[in-house]
C-alpha cells in the first residue's frame, strides 16, 4: 500500500468537518490543484495539499532477493493561508487530525483503513515561508512513514 499512502492523509483530513469548513474549496487538494495554471495561482486561500514526495524500499531481507517488505514513504502536506496566525492553527489541525486519525484507525485489521495506516511515522516541518505575489503564507509539514509494501 506505499504507494497510495497519501490517500490515507487526504481521508484522515477530510475526517475533520470543522478543519475542511475553513477551506473556500471545502476540500482537501490531493497532490496539486487541478485547474490550469492561470487560475490555480488565484485558487483561494486558505488551501492544503497533501503530496506523495516519493519512497524508498528498505533493505532487502533473506526472504525476497528483490524488495523488502516494507517502504519509508514521504508525505508532504503543503498549508497556505492569508495571515500568519491562520496557518499556524491550520498547522496544528492538521497534525493534531492527522494522528488522531491514525491512532483511531490502527490495529483493527477489520478496519477499512487499517492497510493503509503507516506502521510508524516521524514528522518535520519545513520554515513559514511568505508570497508576496499569491500574497499568503505557506508552510509543508513532511512525514516519514514506514509501510508495508502491500
Amino acid at each position: 500500500m506505499s504507494l497510495i499512502t497519501d490517500a490515507i492523509f487526504v481521508k484522515a483530513l477530510r475526517s475533520n468537518a470543522s478543519l475542511i469548513a475553513q477551506l473556500p474549496a471545502g476540500d482537501v487538494y490531493n497532490t496539486a490543484i487541478a485547474l490550469p495554471e492561470e487560475e490555480a495561482d488565484n485558487a483561494p486561500v486558505p488551501y492544503i495539499i497533501v503530496s506523495f514526495d516519493g519512497l524508498q524500499n528498505q533493505d532487502q531481507t533473506k526472504d525476497d532477493d528483490f524488495e523488502a517488505e516494507s517502504d519509508s514513504v514521504q508525505i508532504g502536506v503543503t498549508i497556505c493561508a492569508e495571515t500568519r496566525p491562520q496557518l499556524g492553527e491550520l498547522a496544528m489541525a492538521v497534525r493534531r487530525t492527522v494522528r488522531e486519525y491514525f491512532r483511531e484507525h490502527q490495529g483493527d485489521d477489520r478496519d477499512e483503513d487499517f492497510a493503509l495506516i503507516p506502521e510508524d511515522m516521524t514528522l518535520q516541518a519545513g520554515g513559514v515561508q511568505y508570497d508576496s505575489l499569491k500574497p499568503c503564507y505557506w508552510q509543508q509539514l513532511n512525514y516519514q512513514c514506514d509501510t508495508n509494501i502491500d
